[in-house]
């Protein structure tokens, strides 16, 4: 993968001119993301009256229906267009925050947030499979220019909500609501001018000169357990997005003696460093072995992160606050690792000619990371104390190894398969 630059990249992106307005899109999108991801629990707080246990619920429950949008979205896009999906993701997105502004009641709220979230998730994967389709074997160039944009658009929305929160009234709550909202009619429109891209729900590009092979009704990833065992891995190895957002916040207030300003430091620094090295990262982990290197450095940078907030419980202000910011550093580079090979893997590990369930499948991964996280990190990592980051840290790395040497027995099976595929004469059938 060429690193030219993250504004050449983006004037000229894998895909071209549909590449380009699918990543002005999602930039759009990410920004009203932004905007909501900070006002939110104040909303449900101040606005809507739930209490601590309601909010817990609420956004527990909502964690959870996320789960389901990933694989409903894939086995949707080998059925309808992956351009019709995503726009009526949005405006579903549109209708729910329409709704917000009206519903206060408990029960009521918890369907419209996990409708949104299912409907969130379940864009975030069409645009993956989109992504897959027009940047083709570029994808990890296209991975890198979105985690960029993304970034850029969560720590904008996150400004323009502040301004908002300044005031605290409901009037700027509904405001703010209002710009998310706005935010899926552009994404929608644009991505509306997008040209549907190429395939029928393939999310494997057949080798060059080869006729597409048409997807088969009874290829599922869930009787697929290689596949199934990388989905399964990857869940746990996506932790690091729990351990910069709750674990490093909650161990730094209670568990060491390191400023409460230093808080937002973290999501700072993990936005200014996504946008400065993620293309470079990606283009370091470009393909699928450079994905399968990645991630044993994924691994060891978790545990090191680990090791450091052990460290830092007991430590005075000053070292405290810089080793946190020291890990939170590693954390945000195995995210950038992470947003790599996890993608590619997902892509590069299913077999030629595999539907965009696949595709839904692997997306389950940051779903269930986002609702378990959270609750295992708090229950569990924290209430062991420092041990309990060592053994994070140990777990991770020893993941990180499973998850290579999987990889690297599952590519060297399909390579195997694609040679007997590529051997045999026209019109006989392979073996097995």
């Amino acid at each position: 993968m060429r690193d030219n630059g993250l504004i050449a990249q983006l004037r000229r992106p894998p895909g071209g001119r549909d590449a380009r307005m699918m990543l002005f899109a999602q930039g759009v999108d990410r920004t009203g993301t932004g905007v909501w991801a900070a006002a939110s629990v104040l909303y449900f707080t101040f606005v809507c009256g739930l209490d601590e246990k309601q909010l817990g619920l609420l956004l527990g429950v909502a964690a959870v229906a996320g789960i389901a949008g990933s694989p409903l979205a894939g086995r949707a896009a080998e059925r309808f267009p992956v351009r019709g999906l995503l726009i009526a993701s949005h405006l579903l997105r549109l209708g729910t925050m329409g709704l917000m502004l009206v519903v206060h009641d408990f029960v009521a709220l918890l369907l419209v947030v996990a409708v949104t979230c299912l409907a969130e998730r379940s864009a975030k994967t069409l645009e993956m499979l989109f992504a897959t389709r027009v940047a083709g074997e570029q994808r990890g160039t296209y991975q890198a220019l979105f985690r960029s944009i993304a970034n850029a658009g969560y720590g904008l929305g996150a400004g323009i909500a502040a301004i908002g929160l300044a005031f605290g009234t409901t009037t700027a709550y509904q405001v703010l609501i209002l710009g998310n909202a706005l935010s899926y009619v552009l994404a929608a429109e644009l991505v509306r001018r997008t040209r549907e891209p190429a395939g029928r729900g393939l999310v494997v590009a057949a080798p060059a000169g080869a006729e597409e092979e048409p997807v088969r009704a009874g290829r599922s990833p869930w009787r697929d357990r290689g596949y199934l065992l990388f989905v399964l891995m990857d869940m746990p190895l996506s932790l690091d997005d729990s351990v910069l957002n709750v674990g490093l916040p909650v161990w730094l207030v209670h568990h060491t003696q390191a400023p409460h300003a230093v808080v937002p430091v973290f999501l700072v620094l993990n936005t200014v460093l996504v946008v400065a090295l993620q293309l470079r990262v990606s283009a370091w982990a470009d393909g699928p072995r450079g994905a399968v290197r990645a991630v044993r450095w994924y691994g060891f940078t978790v545990l090191a992160s680990c090791l450091l907030i052990a460290l830092a419980t007991g430590a005075g202000p000053w070292t405290a606050s810089l080793t946190l910011l020291a890990a939170g550093t590693l954390v945000t580079l195995a995210e950038l690792m992470r947003s790599v090979t996890s993608w590619e893997l997902a892509v590069s590990l299913a077999p030629a000619g595999a539907g965009a369930s696949y595709l839904g499948v692997a997306g389950m991964s940051q779903s269930v990371q986002k609702a378990a996280g959270p609750l295992l990190l708090t229950g569990v990592v924290m209430a062991a104390g420092p041990v309990g980051w060592l053994a994070l840290g140990g777990a991770a790395s020893g993941l990180g190894l499973l998850q290579r040497r999987a990889s690297l027995r599952r590519l060297a099976a399909l390579d195997a398969a694609a040679g007997r595929a590529a051997a045999q004469p026209a019109g006989v059938p392979v073996a097995g």
